[in-house]
């Protein structure tokens, strides 16, 4: 059976478009599915699945209904057509009759068409071409924690014109080459999966983690702790892919309560707690806020230490009243845990910024943290306090064996 492309549409303002990117996929020699869900008006001509079908799929038979939403209730509109093709999707997918989702177009087309890609499996071929991708205040919304590529046309997508054609081509030899050398997104472990968040500050201890944890039999995963790739692995935490995380890099706690730009939700730690898998947690990164490019932060922490990196990573030094409240927040996550977890405390340093005549060097601070943390655990809790810097190879490995001991300690547990 040839592989097929659903192509997301909305049909009553483009036209010659999705002709072009239709003919040039089947010339590919694979199948394509044109799914319309156009809002506004008629269309030019009627897609494969056309924004009837998914105007009733979303709750809404009448697409006149639709059209006259659009106009007075936009949200409204485009929250039925989404849902709607949503279960379309997810009815084809299930009948394997899509390998791969190819979305082109601006604001709307890229709002309706990411919405459909984020409930598609992990490792799908997804791909948005869209004129929007290279605005910085849409993409993280776009995109968000999945796996969905974005291609930027540059130009808007209306009307075929030589410097379109050639974003469209190269979208389309984009999705056909992911879909073609696709081996399917079924994946099968036969060792136990480890995540591990990671950040350059601490990349002397995650590298190493790595290799330790590979050692003793595990498949480590690390997740850059940027607000993104933790926000992401908590996601797959819940999804059932890990088995157990080494947070070496549990940043994202405090640039939540900061309001920082690495910002990861109020999942952090919580997420593995409430899933019942075991953690150590260290607490790298907390030492520090990314305040880079935010000028209200810039000022009101003028008078901080900071570690200028480039323009994009200006890091000031967090102080002892707020990293108390960030150990609050990580011990009423840790106490809720369902399985064994424990806190690594490297007493000499947290990051590289933090240590002993760097930037953001502040054993008071750090010590006020644990301090408060240790007050805080529930008593089977366990915090090891170690005579060593965090971002050095011999932390990664006290991390690796205390997990070890905890993941054999709870596998062997009786149910």
């Amino acid at each position: 059976m040839k592989k097929t492309v659903l192509i997301i549409a909305n049909l009553d303002t483009r036209g010659s478009e999705f002709k072009f990117v239709k003919e040039l996929i089947l010339s590919r020699g694979l199948n394509a599915i044109l799914l319309d869900f156009s809002m506004e008006q008629k269309p030019f001509f009627k897609g494969d699945i056309t924004c009837e079908e998914v105007a009733k799929e979303g709750g809404i038979a009448d697409i006149e209904e639709i059209r006259r939403l659009y106009r007075s209730d936009r949200q409204k509109a485009t929250d039925n057509q989404i849902a709607g093709a949503i279960k379309i999707a997810k009815k084809l997918l299930e009948e394997g009759k899509i390998h791969g989702v190819l979305g082109v177009g601006g604001g709307t087309s890229s709002l309706v068409s990411t919405s459909i890609m984020k409930t598609m499996p992990f490792g799908m071929p997804k791909l948005m071409a869209s004129s929007m991708a290279g605005h910085p205040k849409y993409v993280g919304k776009y995109v968000g924690t999945k796996d969905i590529t974005m291609l930027n046309t540059v130009v808007d997508v209306v009307e075929i014109n030589p410097i379109l054609k050639i974003q469209l081509v190269n979208a389309i030899g984009a999705i056909c080459g992911m879909v073609e050398i696709s081996t399917g997104w079924e994946i099968e472990f036969d060792q136990p999966v480890v995540a591990i968040t990671s950040f350059g500050f601490a990349e002397r201890a995650v590298e190493p983690s790595i290799h330790f944890l590979r050692d003793k039999g595990y498949i480590p995963v690390p997740c850059h702790a940027q607000g993104r790739g933790d926000r992401a692995m908590d996601e797959l935490i819940r999804e059932g892919w890990f088995q157990g995380v080494i947070d070496l890099v549990s940043r994202g706690i405090g640039e939540q309560l900061l309001d920082g730009n690495c910002a990861a939700g109020d999942d952090r730690i919580l997420a593995a707690s409430e899933m019942g898998i075991p953690q150590v947690i260290a607490p790298s990164g907390l030492d520090m806020l990314s305040v880079g490019g935010r000028k209200d932060l810039l000022e009101k922490y003028k008078d901080r230490p900071q570690a200028v990196i480039d323009k994009l990573r200006i890091e000031v030094r967090t102080n002892s009243a707020e990293l108390k409240e960030m150990a609050a927040i990580m011990a009423n996550r840790l106490n809720s845990s369902k399985a064994p977890c424990a806190v690594l405390n490297p007493l000499k340093g947290w990051s590289s910024l933090d240590e002993k005549g760097r930037a953001l060097y502040d054993p008071d601070a750090d010590a006020a943290f644990m301090e408060n943390l240790k007050s805080l655990l529930n008593t089977n809790i366990t915090v090891k306090d170690v005579d060593l810097h965090l971002n050095t190879p011999e932390f990664a490995e006290e991390a690796v064996n205390l997990f070890h001991q905890l993941y054999t300690d709870w596998e062997q547990a009786p149910v």
